[in-house]
Order: structure tokens, then C-alpha cells, then sequence
């Protein structure tokens, strides 16, 4: 049984239902409804925090998933992963080839964005000045163009810009 088939959640079930109706009436090649089948698989993985089973599913995804659109998702759902555990440099990398297939991703470009500021952060508290300027500039950069995109979505670092002189 897979494991997006034996979710106990109300609105997970319904996706599932729904998703597998999709694949089943929308002309798709095995080799995309499989991708589609591991990616779905490394979602629910992922929102239990099995993040092993969730990039084993999203690799396997990759393998299979030629549109770049979807590719993109994938990418950024990994680059998720590595941030939660901390591998900001993995994060960052999957982030970035998300973006390179899709440049209107927001999410991926805060996402960034907030680990830029987090290592910002770090460098400030051990009085590496130059460092950390660099670092809140990058993360002024790629807020800016997450702000661009969904100009609703990211208040905070909206007034975070606002408030360092970096809105400009």
C-alpha cells in the first residue's frame, strides 16, 4: 500500500482520491503518472516528517518528471528538506535549480532569502561585520524579487527591508 493510500487525514484522503482520479482522466505517459505517484508519495512523506522517505520519493520523481514546471516543484520540495535539517548549502543549491526552471517561484527565492539572513545573522553575532553585510544584502536581493512576484506574501521582510534601508 502506498503511503499517500493509507493516510488517515480527512483532506489528504480526498487529495488522494482526487489525484488518482487525474491520473486516471488526463492523458499522461506511465512514465509521468509515475512521477507524479513517487512526488505525491514524498508530499505526504515529507508532511509527516519522514524527510528519508520524502527525498528517496522526490529523487525517484526526478528520475521520471521531464516537465520543467514540475521539475521545479520537485527541486524546491528537496531544497525543503535540506533547510529543515540544516544543510543550508544543499538548500540553497536545489533552490537555485528550481528557480532555473522556474523564475516565478517565490517561495524558492524567500526561501533563500531567509537563509542568507539567518547566515547574516550568525556572522553578525561573531562581529563579522563585512560578512554580514554582504550576507543581509544578498538576502535583501532575493526578498525583493519574492516581494515582486507576490507582493502580499512576505510583510515581514517587506518591513525588514523598510526598516535596514534595503526597499530601494
Amino acid at each position: 500500500m502506498s503511503r499517500s493510500q493509507k493516510n488517515d487525514n480527512f483532506l489528504d484522503k480526498t487529495f488522494t482520491i482526487l489525484a488518482d482520479i487525474l491520473l486516471k482522466v488526463f492523458p499522461a505517459s506511465k512514465e509521468e503518472k509515475q512521477a507524479f505517484f513517487y512526488y505525491r508519495d514524498g508530499m505526504s512523506a515529507q508532511s509527516e516528517g519522514e524527510y528519508a522517505k520524502a527525498l528517496e520519493s522526490y529523487y525517484e520523481s526526478l528520475q521520471l518528471e521531464e516537465d520543467p514546471y514540475d521539475r521545479s516543484f520537485i527541486l524546491y520540495n528537496i531544497g525543503l528538506i535540506y533547510s529543515n535539517n540544516g544543510e543550508y548549502l544543499k538548500a540553497l543549491e536545489y533552490y537555485h535549480e528550481s528557480l532555473q526552471l522556474n523564475p516565478n517561484l517565490p517561495q524558492a527565492l524567500n526561501n533563500i532569502a531567509v537563509i542568507y539572513h539567518y547566515q547574516g545573522t550568525k556572522a553578525s553575532e561573531k562581529q563579522s561585520l563585512d560578512v554580514s553585510k554582504f550576507l543581509f544584502n544578498k538576502a535583501a536581493e532575493y526578498w525583493k524579487q519574492a516581494i515582486n512576484l507576490a507582493p502580499n506574501n512576505y510583510i515581514e521582510a517587506e518591513n525588514w527591508l523598510r526598516t535596514t534601508g534595503r526597499l530601494r
